[in-house]
């Protein structure tokens, strides 16, 4: 039964990891379920016979203070598309010529439901657009929300977004890679590195010179948002305590503080090394030198090679010395444009000699290398401490002369405009319902009623659970043992619980109750004298077996001195009457003896008729008188 429950704690365990793997899952791709969806938003009709989820889409509206909002449901109204160049580059791909258009998903499509699309590649797209109302940096939170689509996939390109700084010359048909921007946000890829920056230009109140600012790489392993052809939302959070959150599908893959977790840090240091420091020319940082003293060997040989011939191999069998190893391919035919004034002699192309194939080798053979036990290298004198060794040298530090600290970096440039300055190898981007504004729930409810809607959709058309579950293991191929695993738990379990054990003795003599049976005292009784007598006869049979053993030994005595006493008569004499009465009586009395022992073992009767057999050959053998037999008579008499 211990057993049972140890087999039953396992496949417990094996269920609670299958389950926090498919949890961990739905948590890794972003499967968040999203609170406070709108009722109208929700309204679906399910058809389990269909592959889609048909939807009522309605056009996400704020529910709060925004300062900006775009659904691109309607006519694309306050759009700029840059008429500039881009600086520093060829004239034929400087101009923001790229190609935008409105128009629905290609897939897991929402009807009603359309947004901004990217269609050129390979050319510099920008477009703009203002905010319904300027963001100032004081004691609200800053929260941008946007979707994005890979539709494609993607090769290299970007899909992040600028908040443009204001200023009184900001002109968004003038909108190019050089326009001052406040904050950078979003997803880029080329190649294998995947990324979502964050980046904001920070402003030195020294100089008046703004430097970017980078926020550390997640954790995350990004590559399936960029891959897997669904709509994903993007959150970026900055706080007025200086902490910045970043969120795919609502989950959280970054955070930190603007002031540590910065790269270039946005304080300078308050020490820097000094730069007309210079290392003195006598300052020796080798911690360990060559030993001045060494010498050496006079066996030390370095002309000796690492690789010699080995002098004991011997040529394989078989070797064909004769054959080359290529031969010219007896099927090759001259091209028909073969010219051989321009291209020379025609020659058929070489392939491996076909009689190569079955011996160990073919042409010259080759004694093998093998490593020369000689060989020692050049000779190098052994390394020791170095006793003028002073350390690493560094150059003296010295007030930072451009030090400055600024403890609430979120204080930023005011922004004022947003837009989409991008270079792709890939088409069919989707982005879709932008949203800035400074409250979470605003947020939450503006993706509820847009990419919540998306995601439900794209659910219901996500093929079966076999089918996500290959697709899995072909990631984590480690989940093939638990898919085994949970698929015999079930098996084994119906058989240890149902199968029928066979019984065992004891488990018989364990389960099987004792009848209790009335005893009577005359049974008790009798019971009792048969014990007794069982007792009787144990000490009766142990008295014959000592007996017994002691009439083995006699006869054997008596058999001694009667050959003893052949020996002195020394003659044969015809047995008398009397020698054959006397050992026909002798006889019966070994009978009469043998019967009333007849409760000895086997093994002594056998001894004991050996012994009297041989007993009477010997008095008539000897043919003596009744002395003889009257002296044998005395010891039977004396043994009975």
């Amino acid at each position: 039964m211990h057993f049972q429950w140890d087999w039953l704690c396992l496949g417990v365990l094996i269920i609670s990891s299958v389950t926090a793997e498919i949890e961990n899952k739905e948590t890794v791709d972003a499967d968040v379920e999203v609170e406070d969806f709108d009722k109208q938003s929700q309204q679906a009709d399910v058809d389990r016979d269909k592959s889609s989820l048909e939807v009522v889409y309605q056009t996400p509206k704020p529910t709060g203070e925004v300062y900006f909002t775009e659904t691109f449901d309607g006519v694309l109204s306050g759009w700029v598309l840059s008429k500039t160049k881009k600086e520093d580059t060829d004239d034929n791909i400087a101009k923001y010529d790229g190609r935008w258009e409105v128009e629905e998903l290609k897939e897991n499509t929402v009807s009603g439901d359309r947004g901004l699309v990217l269609k050129s590649v390979a050319k510099h797209h920008a477009i703009s657009a203002m905010l319904t109302k300027a963001f100032v940096f004081n004691n609200k939170p800053l929260i941008v929300q946007y979707e994005v689509n890979f539709q494609e996939g993607i090769d290299c390109g970007g899909a992040y977004i600028k908040l443009l700084s204001s200023s009184d010359d900001l002109n968004l048909e003038y909108f190019f890679d050089r326009t001052p921007y406040t904050i950078m946000f979003g997803p880029d890829k080329c190649g294998e590195d995947y990324k979502l920056h964050f980046i904001f230009r920070h402003k030195n109140p020294k100089t008046g010179e703004y430097d970017e600012k980078h926020a550390k790489r997640p954790d995350v392993d990004l590559k399936k948002f960029y891959l897997d052809k669904k709509t994903h939302l993007y959150t970026l959070v900055l706080k007025p305590d200086d902490t910045f959150e970043m969120l795919i599908d609502q989950s959280v893959v970054s955070k930190g503080s603007l002031l540590e977790d910065m790269v270039p840090p946005v304080n300078p240091p308050k020490e820097i090394e000094d730069p007309s420091d210079k290392k003195p020319d006598d300052w020796d940082e080798r911690p360990k030198i060559p030993d001045p003293n060494a010498v050496k060997p006079d066996d030390w040989d370095e002309d000796e090679p690492s690789k010699i011939e080995d002098p004991d191999a011997v040529k394989p069998e078989g070797w064909l010395d004769d054959e080359p190893q290529y031969v010219p391919d007896p099927n090759a035919k001259k091209p028909k444009d073969w010219d051989e004034e321009m291209d020379g002699e025609w020659e058929a192309p070489q392939i491996p000699n076909p009689k190569c194939e079955t011996v160990p080798g073919c042409g010259h053979w080759v004694r093998p290398m093998k490593n020369n036990p000689k060989y020692k290298g050049k000779w190098k004198a052994p390394m020791i401490d170095n006793p003028n060794y002073q350390g690493i040298w560094s150059p003296r530090k010295i007030p930072n002369p451009d030090y400055f600290e600024d403890l609430h970096p979120f204080e930023m440039t005011t922004v004022s405009a947003i837009g989409l300055e991008l270079w792709s190898m890939t088409s069919d981007i989707y982005f879709d319902n932008f949203i800035i504004c400074s409250e979470k729930e605003v947020a939450d409810r503006w993706a509820a009623d847009g990419w919540g809607l998306k995601k439900l959709v794209a659910s219901a058309n996500e093929p079966a659970m076999f089918s996500q579950l290959v697709t899995a293991a072909e990631d984590h191929p480690w989940l093939w043992v638990l898919y085994v695993l949970t698929l015999a738990l079930p098996v084994g379990l119906g058989v240890l619980f149902c199968w029928p054990a066979k019984k065992t003795d004891e488990d018989i003599d364990f389960t099987k109750p004792d009848i209790a049976k009335q005893i009577t005292k005359g049974e008790l009784k009798r019971e009792r004298e048969e014990l007794e007598d069982d007792e009787i006869e144990l000490e009766e049979e142990k008295e014959n077996e000592d007996t017994a053993e002691d009439e083995r030994r006699e006869m054997e005595e008596t058999k001694r001195e009667l050959i003893k006493d052949t020996e002195k008569i020394g003659g044969e004499a015809p047995p008398s009457e009397d020698e054959g009465e006397g050992g026909e009586d002798i006889y019966d009395e070994e009978e009469e003896n043998e019967v009333a022992d007849g409760s000895q073992e086997e093994g002594d009767k056998s001894n004991k008729s050996g012994s009297e057999d041989e007993m009477k050959e010997a008095d008539e053998s000897t043919g003596s008188g009744d002395g003889l037999l009257k002296s044998v008579r005395k010891r039977r008499v004396r043994k009975d």
